[in-house]
């Protein structure tokens, strides 16, 4: 096959690298693409949301399957696209899509078909935002409706300070992401788990799970990014995870589709809080993570590309790829002044090789006579493999010592030393 991945981020870089390892792919292609994905395969400058040009060039290659990445191409209707010219096209239509793009329908799905998640209310403006909170209790987690690149969920203690965010998207700052509909949920207690299940149209096959770090510093602290790191598989949950998650949440989405004659095909990524009563969701992606990709791809077993071609045409063989090699840690190096601003890196050594079972993830980036220009925030994932997640977690630290000295002492990178450390 040949196989085009759309996004530029560390995620499509490590979709791309599993694809080109996959015995039926024979040519790759990424829009546009970063440094990794160049290395493997040849970059498109066609915008991931520009669904018309990328269209064209498809048709132009003769495309076989369409990988599609990031939640911004799904809503724009890129793979709407695709599927009119009959490409087999791994993603969401963007009526599906909307199970991310907006949280209160994803919030008003699950609660008509009995999926466990937060109780929740629905504002319009700061006045009606004052009165949903004026009999509040407890922490308030504070939502815009719409995709906010990760800047639009804020975790409030309590109801005036949910009041004070919310007074400066109200007032001059704008709600994340535009419009005015906001969501309030009820703060849940638990451990955060992300489990991700293959749908083609019919039902979902779960196919791995990962956890991962939100806070830019160690032991949680500092303000939330778009992830520092991750490993898999989970430790610390119950042994039948899979099996409940299963039961209680994708058995039930798959029912609320089809009862709502809605097709779902690509990958569902299931945000849980893991609480006292059991999984809880925080919230959908229609898209697989980033970093969670990262620590899933070499792990995977078998036809990769087979397996997404399958839920592309409806006839998904979950024996075509498992998830089930060993444990994977992955830690992300950012630049030192993310998440506050994201200052682009120039002229860094393009040379990943970190030997087996260790591999580096490009983040946005491009490359050029030998060298990568990055585009600053987080450029690259160091993940590792190990017989178990302390070892992996080893590797991967002694891999990001290993890049570290490559890089130079002119390259300022952050990162968290304790991705997977003290699991219980």
């Amino acid at each position: 096959m040949k196989i085009l991945v759309v996004g530029n981020g560390a995620r499509e870089d490590a979709l791309s690298w599993r694809l080109s390892r996959s015995e039926s792919c024979s040519e790759l292609f990424a829009a546009p693409g970063n440094a990794g994905t160049a290395s493997r395969g040849t970059n498109w400058a066609i915008p991931a949301t520009d669904g018309k040009s990328l269209l064209a060039r498809a048709l132009e290659e003769k495309i076989d399957l369409v990988v599609v990445g990031p939640e911004t191409a799904i809503a724009a209707g890129v793979c709407d696209r695709f599927r009119e010219a009959r490409i087999p096209t791994f993603g969401p239509n963007r009526a599906a899509g909307r199970l991310e793009s907006s949280k209160i329908f994803a919030k008003r799905f699950m609660e008509r078909h009995g999926i466990p998640t937060a109780k929740a209310r629905v504002v319009h403006s700061f006045a009606h935002a004052e009165k949903a909170l004026a009999d509040w209790r407890g922490g308030c987690v504070v939502k815009a409706d719409g995709l906010a690149a990760g800047k639009g969920v804020v975790v409030a203690p309590d109801a005036p300070s949910a009041l004070s965010v919310l007074r400066d998207w109200y007032g001059s700052g704008g709600v994340p992401g535009g419009g005015s509909d906001v969501l309030l949920e009820e703060k849940l207690e638990g451990r955060e788990v992300s489990v991700f299940a293959v749908g083609d149209g019919k039902r979902f096959v779960i196919v791995g799970a990962a956890c991962d770090y939100k806070r830019a510093g160690d032991g949680d602290t500092g303000p939330n990014t778009g992830g520092m790191g991750a490993y898999s598989p989970p430790a610390g949950f119950p042994a039948d995870l899979q099996e409940i998650v299963r039961e209680r949440v994708l058995d039930r989405v798959a029912a609320g589709l089809a009862a709502e004659n809605e097709r779902f095909v690509g990958v569902l990524y299931c945000g849980l809080m893991w609480t006292a009563a059991g999984p809880s969701v925080i919230e959908f992606n229609v898209r697989f993570g980033d970093p969670e990709t990262q620590v899933l791809m070499p792990r995977v077993r078998g036809d990769f590309a087979r397996l997404l071609r399958g839920a592309a045409e409806g006839t998904l063989d979950e024996s075509a790829a498992t998830f089930d090699g060993d444990p994977c840690v992955g830690v992300v190096l950012a630049t030192a002044d993310y998440p506050r601003t994201s200052t682009p890196l120039r002229d860094l050594g393009s040379d990943l090789s970190l030997g087996e079972g260790s591999v580096a993830f490009w983040g946005a980036s491009s490359a050029r006579d030998g060298v990568v220009d990055a585009g600053g925030g987080r450029v690259l994932t160091v993940t590792a493999l190990g017989s178990d997640l302390e070892l992996a977690r080893s590797n991967a630290y002694r891999a990001v010592d290993v890049l570290a000295r490559r890089m130079g002492a002119g390259v300022s990178l952050s990162y968290r030393s304790d991705i997977a450390a003290n699991l219980q």
